[in-house]
């Protein structure tokens, strides 16, 4: 068996509603094993997943890494989708607790394995960088809330001069295009309620916009590509294709906008292997790295924009266009410095941890995930 595939996306985000999770769509909840890990910063919760993650891997299993929008280099969660495994960082801001505890769902505590005493001697320091962290947050997520009354603008300026109609038929093209992908290939079924999966491709972190967008393509064959300056309006167009197809029968994942967490960026129809995504400001996706991508079909929203109405806006549509990118930017170096301050706070952690009681621990853990995956087999 050779290397699994390696899919990344991001279960939760720093979003203009502040932090949003779409956590409960890592893995269903009548899953194989649910181990939910907690612990202080520091502890090796990330590393501990990531080890597993990797030994899956290479051993031939397909891995999901559920990254973590506020530390670029660390996982919020590891999925196994073929065993029906998962691992979860329980901590705030995303706090899992088991919903079937036992029988699916169980707690892995790394603070068994840390020195109390060592840990209690920088209890104020603790509470005080923890406070810091707190508060950065809540400033990040009101440039974000700032951000989002003027992307409300900006949107309104397109809303007005763009034609409806011509977005209306957009959309029924795509969704009849791909039905009838759907009827050659005989996958339309009514037999039982179609899955749709909802997650995020993309997020602010500290280091700015990022995406693995390249993994969660990856095996796709077809991809409908939404372009256009209303941005707001292709999300729409995603959004209605996505409802459409799910209604038709078909599994759907939904990767949802990291600034508007109720708006669709993607969808991605596994059946099928076709994808519709709009495109999505800030984020460099070059189409032609996409593993196994035979056919993209462009759908120009700029098409149906009427020039006259946007000129009348010209002045205004940049003004908020610099003012969104100014609040975006502040709401970043916010994100980027509440990171700062959590890795300070790691400091107090890291030297009162037991890593090689830790490593054992991790080591039992993945012993027991090889003999769900042997059972399965």
């Amino acid at each position: 068996m050779g290397k699994g595939k390696l899919k990344k996306v991001f279960p939760g985000g720093n979003t203009c509603r502040g932090f949003f999770s779409y956590y409960d769509h890592i893995i269903k909840p009548d899953a194989t094993r649910i181990l939910v890990i907690k612990g202080g910063p520091g502890v090796g919760k990330s590393t501990f997943m990531r080890y597993i993650g990797e030994q899956m891997l290479d051993l031939g299993y397909d891995v999901e890494y559920h990254c973590c929008s506020s530390d670029n280099g660390s996982l919020d969660g590891v999925c196994i989708p073929a065993i029906g495994v998962a691992l979860l960082d329980g901590t705030a801001p995303h706090v899992v607790d088991p919903k079937n505890p036992g029988a699916v769902d169980e707690i892995i505590h790394l603070g068994d394995f840390w020195n109390e005493d060592k840990m209690r001697e920088n209890k104020e320091a603790i509470l005080k960088s923890n406070a810091r962290v707190g508060r950065l947050f809540k400033i990040a997520y009101s440039q974000l809330a700032e951000a989002r009354v003027i992307k409300d603008e900006l949107d309104s300026y397109y809303a007005e001069a763009i034609n409806m109609a011509g977005v209306h038929g957009i959309i029924h093209s795509i969704a009849e295009d791909i039905l009838e992908d759907v009827m050659e290939e005989g996958k339309l079924q009514f037999e039982k309620e179609p899955k749709d999966r909802h997650l995020f491709a993309t997020a602010f972190t500290p280091q700015g916009q990022a995406h693995f967008l390249e993994t969660v393509l990856d095996g796709v064959k077809k991809l409908y590509f939404v372009t256009g300056e209303a941005s707001a309006i292709g999300s729409q167009v995603v959004g209605t294709v996505a409802k459409a197809i799910h209604m038709h029968g078909l599994d759907t994942e939904v990767y949802h906008c990291a600034f508007e967490p109720t708006a669709v960026d993607l969808v991605v129809i596994p059946a099928l292997k076709i994808a519709v995504m709009k495109d999505i400001p800030g984020i460099n996706l070059k189409i032609q790295d996409i593993p196994g991508l035979k056919k993209v079909k462009i759908k120009d929203l700029n098409q149906y924009l009427v020039p006259e109405i946007l000129a009348v806006y010209d002045k205004e549509i940049k003004c908020a266009g610099e003012r969104l990118n100014a609040a975006l930017c502040r709401a970043v170096s916010y994100i980027a410095a509440a990171k700062a301050e959590h890795d300070v706070m790691e400091q107090y952690y890291i030297p009162a941890m037991d890593f090689e009681a830790i490593n054992a621990k991790r080591d039992e853990i993945l012993a027991r995930i090889l003999k769900y995956a042997e059972a399965l087999k």
